[in-house]
């Protein structure tokens, strides 16, 4: 396997730089070390930076990959002396985009860290929010969601929620369908004056129980026979709430929250 190290570099936090390198998923053939290098902001720091993809140059046997956010023209422009791929934020789509609305784009430390998303106070809040109502921790507040999840325990709400939240500034609550829910036929009553917001999510039976298994070996709540009857109990509840699911067996949570998003986002205007 081929190995190629990836620089990531950022005059903030890097996190849009982070975004950034999801495309080296595309290269499985490839193993990429990662080397982080947020608040490069000055060009003693660029200087570091050139001599490290200078020695992973001499290590690998080939030019390093550099991902960078860098707002400064004068920091862009020196380290691109270094002999390595270069992926520029500014010079890829924020300049050509600056040259169609023929407006300056902001170019401080850290402006790129909320291009690809919202707003950071916006993420963080919703991250505030969606923790407080994991698993039905609270019904407080619960007008102020964006989302609402409910499925069985153990079938990827809380990760969903938070996934939501952290990259789309989603408000998302979860609610875990449980024996007395069963037993009532119905969704937790909470969720009546809340429905349209509410959305579905249910799993294979064999993936839960080996979810649930790794928790709770050999009990009845991880039993391949109980996991098939809350299954099955939990869509004919979603199917007569007249609420959407997805299933969560083989989809990884940046699928689910696409998936949520578009069948949601005219109520949450995200």
């Amino acid at each position: 396997m081929i190995n190629r190290t990836v620089f990531f570099i950022s005059d903030g936090t890097g996190i849009t730089a982070g975004a950034l390198g999801k495309l080296l998923e595309h290269f499985p053939s490839t193993s990429f070390t990662q080397v982080r290098m947020p608040f490069t902001d000055s060009l003693d720091k660029i200087k570091l930076a050139q001599d490290a993809i200078l020695l992973a140059a001499e290590e690998d046997g080939g030019r390093p990959i550099v991902i960078m956010t860098l707002g400064s023209l004068e920091l862009r422009s020196t380290i691109k002396e270094s002999n390595a791929y270069f992926i520029d934020l500014f010079t890829t789509f924020i300049d050509p985009l600056s040259l169609e609305l023929d407006q300056k784009p902001l170019r401080g430390a850290g402006i790129a860290h909320s291009v690809m998303g919202s707003k950071y106070n916006d993420r963080m809040e919703a991250v505030n929010f969606t923790l407080n109502h994991d698993d039905g921790m609270t019904n407080a507040g619960l007008e102020e969601a964006d989302v609402i999840l409910v499925g069985v325990s153990r079938c990827g709400k809380t990760p969903t929620s938070v996934y939501l939240a952290m990259q789309f500034g989603v408000k998302a609550a979860n609610y875990p369908l449980i024996p007395e829910d069963f037993e009532r036929g119905s969704l937790p009553a909470i969720l009546n004056k809340h429905m349209s917001k509410v959305f579905g999510l249910t799993i294979k039976a064999e993936r839960l129980h080996a979810v649930r298994n790794e928790r709770r070996s050999g009990s009845f709540y991880a039993s391949i026979d109980n996991c098939r009857k809350e299954i099955a109990t939990a869509e004919g509840l979603m199917r007569d709430a007249g609420i959407t699911w997805a299933d969560s067996t083989s989809r990884s949570v940046e699928e689910l929250s696409a998936i949520i998003m578009e069948k949601t986002r005219k109520r949450t205007n995200k």
